[in-house]
């Protein structure tokens, strides 16, 4: 039982001699808990571009360039990065002013108000990440099956043994779905455990609050 438990569970004892002073205590509780969750969502975006960032500098290197050189994806690739850190700055500016109006909300309906838009921005903030999680795999994969000199070479071999040409085609296309498929679900489970578990506590107090009547 949480501090929060022991406070509703005091309230109920006394509910006839300090209804309002437990009321404004709860309130303020749950105040801090969700302004404390907002910020760690703001935090925790920070770190994540910091992450992603590093990565992707200790990865490419001149052979990475050149492959998508190969590939004529290169200038697709760039456009496709600054609109993501664009697009990911605005996020983490909304993160950190929702935590702004939470902080500084004084009534139960703001409160509420904020909590609702901040699990709605979170939530168009992981789809946007899946949804460019997605794209990029699908155009590099795409320009992987046009463009790879070993596939092409491949493809023409088995083009002289008629059916193995199709097979190979199934074969490829089936493993590259189940390594979408796999690589796509971890970046979910990521997304589900570490913004999804703020989101519930979230939304666990944005329920307590209901409950509140001043």
């Amino acid at each position: 039982m949480d501090e929060l438990d022991l406070l509703k569970k005091d309230w109920k004892k006394n509910d006839s001699q300090f209804p309002k002073v437990s009321e404004q205590e709860i309130y303020a509780m749950l105040h801090k808990k969700s302004s404390s969750i907002v910020k760690w969502i703001f935090i925790i975006s920070v770190l994540e571009i910091i992450l992603w960032t590093t990565i992707s500098i200790l990865t490419a290197d001149e052979n990475y360039f050149k492959t998508l050189k190969d590939y004529h994806i290169d200038t697709l690739m760039d456009v496709f990065t600054a609109v993501n850190y664009v697009v990911i700055a605005c996020f983490i500016f909304l993160f950190y002013r929702n935590f702004r109006n939470i902080n500084t909300t004084d009534n139960v309906k703001s409160l509420m108000k904020n909590i609702l838009r901040t699990r709605k921005t979170v939530q168009y903030y992981i789809w946007y990440n899946l949804g460019m999680i997605g794209l990029t795999f699908i155009i590099i994969m795409t320009a992987t099956f046009r463009y790879d000199a070993r596939i092409n070479e491949i493809v023409e071999k088995s083009s002289a043994g008629g059916d193995g040409n199709t097979l190979f085609w199934i074969v490829l296309i089936g493993f590259t779905f189940i390594f979408f498929v796999v690589f796509f679900s971890l970046f979910w489970l990521f997304y589900r455990l570490i913004y999804g578990y703020l989101l519930r506590r979230l939304h666990k107090n944005f329920e307590e609050l209901k409950k509140i009547d001043f």
